[in-house]
């Protein structure tokens, strides 16, 4: 579901998966970026070809004949592309109309949920697929938009004046973002949003109840994630995190000299400076191919 490609979100776990798959410097099919889960893997190569195996129920891993690609999103059921030409492809599961992009043009960063997709224009406009032509997903009014984040059944745009706009609905709690001020990065969770403000504090809102929103005392922040947890990266090379912790994917709090960060659900991801990756949670096993933990 998430994933930043949301370009703070996925950027992260992209530069985590280069590490770790390690190709030789002559190989053209070196992996570029990547989508795991605990279904199947999505890998964007340097050629701009797509690989995609695993489970293969909905269609997700059709993407053998797709050329040119320069940004990947997946979600558990559906995989998109975009195209050097600004166009965007799509395979999977199409139940809410998630892989209408066929019209799509001039995009230059795109995400996915497992409901709908987004993709935020070279003109700073956006736009997204409605889910069952629910016009509250609509977001073609928006203008000025920096960054864009896709989150289950809503979407969250970063504007350049520092402030953040939400499309979509929020059953499992109210988004309140008329205080935001000086955000300068945002990522959407599971039932909350987070916001990066320029000063190195940080703001969340949504669903809490267990904690993923207890962000107010959190200082000296440079990166966020979210998953159905909250992830700040601190200048110093630690991490902290609140929210749900049933895989114990908040259990980050030994981890030292982390340059990038990657939330998901039921795990976190952490780059190390060294280029080594450790991760938190992952009750599927899905990321052991990092070898570290």
């Amino acid at each position: 579901m998430k994933n930043i490609c949301k370009l703070f979100f996925v950027a992260v776990f992209v530069l985590c998966c280069n590490i770790c798959y390690g190709a030789s410097a002559n190989d053209t099919k070196l992996t570029k970026s990547i989508y795991i889960f605990n279904s199947h893997v999505v890998e964007l190569k340097n050629d701009g070809t797509v690989v995609a195996r695993g489970k293969n129920s909905y269609g997700q891993c059709d993407v053998s004949d797709w050329k040119n690609i320069v940004a990947i999103a997946a979600s558990q059921f559906h995989t998109v592309g975009l195209k050097k030409d600004g166009t965007v492809v799509a395979a999977g599961l199409n139940k809410f109309g998630e892989c209408e992009v066929q019209d799509w043009k001039d995009i230059v960063v795109i995400d996915v949920s497992r409901y709908h997709t987004v993709g935020l224009k070279k003109d700073g406009t956006a736009v997204a697929t409605e889910v069952n032509n629910n016009k509250k997903f609509s977001v073609s009014g928006w203008k000025d938009i920096v960054q864009i984040a896709a989150g289950p059944g809503n979407t969250i745009g970063l504007k350049k004046d520092g402030t953040v706009v939400v499309a979509g609905s929020n059953n499992m709690g109210k988004y309140d973002i008329k205080g935001w001020k000086d955000i300068i990065a945002i990522d959407a969770g599971f039932g909350h949003i987070v916001g990066l403000k320029k000063d190195g504090t940080v703001v969340a809102t949504g669903f809490s109840g267990d904690g993923r929103c207890n962000v107010k005392n959190w200082r000296n922040i440079i990166a966020i994630s979210a998953g159905g947890h909250t992830v700040g990266l601190k200048k110093d090379g630690t991490v902290v995190a609140v929210g749900h912790n049933k895989s114990g994917q908040c259990n980050v709090g030994s981890w030292k000299d982390i340059t990038a960060i990657y939330a998901n659900l039921g795990y976190t991801v952490g780059l190390k400076k060294d280029g080594s990756v450790v991760y938190a949670g992952d009750k599927h096993g899905s990321l052991k191919i990092f070898g570290n933990k």
